[in-house]
């Protein structure tokens, strides 16, 4: 049985590292089952205060008290506490859920028409880039590009992160990559289609695009690249040249601005597109902040 927090003793403290660390290995070992394991631990404390200020409010002291017995009422607490948490519908199941939602940040490929398109026939992340942890992927998507991002930027004027964020947005940070026929990844990160002007490498693939605000499978044609960087000099040289996005370098000050600029040029059938970019650049920002 865990001794309380609260008890000051040697061993309580050396449970209590070898609580986190556990936790930690548990982390980096399966993400899932370590945000469920911290819930349990924020709701076992929750309810172990809950049930001491209880006790507070409801019990005198008598003349049986001392530090044995206070002991043993916080151990008895302890184990009440265990045993009321984790129950279906309890406060660490909506720990967890809020837990996995920061950590998971978006996972909507919005379709894109015209020149543009999302990515879409989903490719795992391969060698160095695979890992199981969303969290670690995302963090693993903003390492692998923004070297390529910020070669981009001097290109456009485009915040090298907001152009990772869109990649990460369209690839569902890597996870939704275009294919090729044979099943590697065309790199294309930002869902741009194949056009009659297109003379390089093409991958068909069925993808979504919004109808009269109703999603509609079809068939397109996407570019096809030799590399991320490739994707991203494209994408550049794409908003930079296109009369069409001319508006998006003059909005792209703010990620709300930028994203906007974005649905009203038509990158994006998706009503909810540039609630969605703005989202996924905010996130890029705070991990770039992390991991850079």
């Amino acid at each position: 049985m865990a001794l309380p927090l609260n008890v000051a003793s040697s061993s309580s403290v050396a449970a209590d590292n070898r609580s986190i660390d556990a936790l930690r290995s548990s982390a980096a070992r399966d993400p899932k089952s370590a945000i469920k394991q911290a819930a349990k631990q924020f709701e076992a404390l929750f309810m172990q205060e809950l049930m001491k200020s209880m006790r507070a409010a409801t019990m005198s002291s008598g003349m049986l008290d001392n530090a044995g017995t206070q002991m043993g009422t916080e151990m008895l607490d302890t184990q009440f506490a265990q045993q009321m948490t984790g129950l279906p519908g309890g406060l660490s199941e909506a720990i967890a859920k809020q837990l996995e939602r920061q950590m998971g940040g978006t996972n909507a490929v919005a379709a894109t028409p015209g020149a543009v398109a999302p990515a879409a026939n989903a490719a795992p992340l391969r060698g160095a880039e695979a890992v199981t942890d969303v969290g670690s992927r995302q963090a693993q998507f903003v390492r692998l590009h923004t070297e390529s991002a910020r070669s981009a930027e001097t290109q456009s004027g485009i915040p090298a992160s907001y152009m990772v964020a869109q990649a990460a947005h369209e690839s569902g940070w890597g996870k939704r990559e275009i294919l090729n026929a044979d099943g590697s990844t065309s790199h294309n990160l930002f869902g741009i289609k194949a056009g009659p002007g297109w003379k390089g490498a093409v991958a068909e693939i069925t993808t979504t695009e919004y109808v009269d605000g109703q999603p509609r499978k079809v068939v397109a044609k996407f570019r096809a690249y030799g590399s991320y960087a490739e994707s991203f000099n494209d994408y550049a040289r794409l908003m930079k040249e296109s009369p069409r996005y001319s508006q998006v370098l003059a909005n792209s000050s703010t990620p709300r601005g930028f994203s906007e600029g974005l649905q009203r040029a038509g990158y994006a059938t998706d009503p909810a597109y540039a609630d969605k970019l703005t989202r996924v650049i905010n996130t890029t920002l705070r991990l770039q902040r992390a991991v850079i």
